[in-house]
């Protein structure tokens, strides 16, 4: 099946996803910051450069968008059907380096929390994890959704 975009379309769709700043970050920041909790954003002399590093407790968050990162949800087992092959190596590609990553992080001794995008749909359950994650020295706010 051929692509439904033109070339240029699909460049331009393509250049509009974000790296860092993307809707679930914000929102998870939001929530993390209206709780009380203070953190840096996108560490670079940390590997994988992590989204949200609060220095003090050695914890870092990564927002992971479900297609991109091939969470075992129904948005990340969508497999694109142009140029399929390419995809599916890329979408490999990621896990094996998020996997590495996320080991040279706790060979530092830090403690690493991936977010899932579909998991900011349960707010509740959201801020359990981040509790849960960072303990109680700020306390996630029941329902903060704007």
């Amino acid at each position: 099946m051929a692509d439904v975009l033109t070339p240029e379309q699909r460049r331009k769709n393509m250049s509009g996803i974000r790296a860092t700043d993307t809707k679930p970050e914000l929102m998870l920041r939001r929530r993390i910051h209206a709780a009380g909790y203070r953190y840096r954003l996108h560490v670079r002399s940390l590997p994988g450069t992590p989204d949200i590093v609060f220095t003090r407790r050695k914890c870092v968050i990564f927002v992971n968008g479900c297609f991109w990162h091939s969470h075992s949800c129904r948005f990340g087992l969508v497999k694109p059907v142009t140029n399929a092959a390419f995809w599916e190596e890329k979408r490999r590609r990621t896990v094996v380096r998020d996997a590495v990553k996320r080991d040279e992080l706790e060979a530092l001794g830090w403690s690493v929390l991936n977010i899932w995008e579909c998991e900011l749909r349960d707010l509740a359950r959201l801020d359990d994890s981040i509790v849960q994650f960072l303990g109680t020295a700020g306390s996630v706010t029941a329902d903060r959704s704007r």
